[in-house]
């Protein structure tokens, strides 16, 4: 008898993802070949075509399954640490400040996908999965943003600015920790400094606090 095909047409599409995100673990998003991934996931070279016209779509599903990923984490970012910061009674700001913690935790735990949604040269326009899942992702960072404001926790004015600055720094944190270049020794390390930075964002974004007002005195 024949051997069994190692895939069959239904599940050939989560082995080729699965299989070029190894391959980009190990080479990077640059030297990565639809070939190669073939090759790893047991199939005919021309397998691949079946679902990904070239290197390019493949790439393009990997970063909408990373933005779908990310879009999760932020929704449900778990709580924020205890001790971490002040906000402790305002649950919109503490949602606010998890997902940042949530934002480097999936970096560090999906590092291939965040190379290939932020550093391969994608066109989401071209792509409708991709726009469409890095739409929801930050649609739901600027709506932590509005809760927090509605709160009064965050200041008023326009909440896709202020998202664009909490994710600029959560991101930097999380790219220097995938790329080695934060002086921390593990995961939780990591963290705890990524909880540190989120804090101090958040103090120097907070609305100034007033104070009692003074009384006047007799002239």
């Amino acid at each position: 008898m024949a051997a069994k095909p190692p895939y069959h047409h239904g599940n050939l599409k989560p082995a080729l993802l699965e299989a070029a995100l190894q391959l980009i673990s190990e080479v990077g998003p640059a030297a990565f070949t639809l070939r190669e991934v073939a090759r790893r996931a047991g199939i005919s070279h021309n397998a691949p075509y079946r679902h990904f016209r070239e290197k390019d779509e493949l790439l393009a599903a990997i970063a909408a399954q990373g933005f779908e990923r990310l879009g999760d984490a932020l929704a449900n970012p778990g709580p924020w640490k205890s001790g971490a910061g002040s906000g402790a009674g305002k649950p919109a700001l503490e949602r606010f400040q998890a997902s940042g913690l949530a934002y480097v935790r999936f970096a560090l735990n999906a590092p291939e996908h965040l190379l290939v949604m932020f550093d391969w040269p994608l066109t989401p326009a071209h792509y409708p999965n991709l726009a469409a899942s890095a739409e929801r992702a930050f649609s739901i960072l600027v709506g932590l943003v509005q809760g927090a404001q509605t709160e009064g926790s965050l200041p008023p004015g326009d909440a896709m600015e202020q998202a664009c600055i909490a994710w600029s720094m959560v991101h930097g944190v999380a790219k220097l920790a995938i790329s080695h270049r934060l002086p921390f020794r593990n995961e939780a390390e990591a963290l705890s400094f990524a909880a540190r930075s989120i804090q101090a964002l958040y103090d120097g974004m907070a609305p100034p606090k007033s104070g009692p007002k003074k009384r006047g005195g007799r002239g």
